[in-house]
């Protein structure tokens, strides 16, 4: 079992990791390879803090030679698997603990950003796994795997089809590839039931822009 947090032991400020592409959710876990040496100090900084967490946020879309914007929420993740590598790298894993809208962003103490996080909008993250009475599990496959076999994909299906919904849906938000936008709009996701939806959503307008559409089963 992993560490059970509630929002009084959430710190008021985090190390954060701006990452394209890299979506993070409560109760997932998401591998990482460390290796520039801000984030290698990043890292050993927070394995000398009781919680081990570490803010996950993309950057937003920005026109050529504006400044780094990041995008206002993000999710925390409490390093719970490391690995040091021969040539100095470490292979992480991140658990997902609760979403965060972004505050200040403190620039200059450290080599890596941190910032002040706000949790009180995403408390439910920190609670059971969330249910999806709408879960059709023989239509979510029909366009899953229509969408793979269109991005050239595998995966164990035997496994999918045994899946919590929650592991189900989340493992697939992160997995699958999605521009970062479109994985923000995951992350977002007030429930786990708007959540499936953005994802089925994203795999047909993939296939409607492959020709691919096809026909549900």
């Amino acid at each position: 079992m992993g560490r059970k947090f509630s929002l009084a032991d959430l710190p008021d400020t985090i190390p954060v990791f701006p990452l394209p592409g890299a979506l993070l959710l409560p109760r997932a876990r998401l591998p990482l390879n460390i290796f520039e040496p801000r984030y290698l100090a990043m890292l050993e900084d927070t394995l000398k803090t009781p919680h081990r967490l570490v803010g996950m946020i993309q950057p937003c879309a920005t026109a050529e030679g504006e400044g780094v914007r990041l995008h206002k929420v993000g999710c925390a993740g409490r390093v719970t698997a490391l690995q040091e590598t021969e040539d100095g790298r470490y292979l992480i894993t991140l658990s997902g603990i609760c979403r965060f809208r972004l505050g200040e962003v403190q620039e200059g103490f450290t080599p890596y950003l941190r910032a002040a996080v706000d949790w009180s909008s995403f408390e439910r993250d920190l609670g059971r796994a969330e249910q999806d009475a709408g879960f059709d599990r023989p239509a979510f496959l029909d366009v899953l795997g229509r969408f793979f076999d269109s991005a050239q994909l595998s995966s164990d299906w035997d496994s999918l089809k045994e899946a919590d919904p929650e592991l189900l849906v989340n493992s697939l938000a992160i997995l699958c590839p999605f521009d970062p936008e479109e994985k923000q709009a995951l992350l977002e996701a007030p429930t786990l039931s708007e959540r499936r939806e953005t994802l089925v959503a994203l795999m047909e307008f993939a296939l409607r822009s492959s020709g691919d559409e096809g026909a549900m089963q």
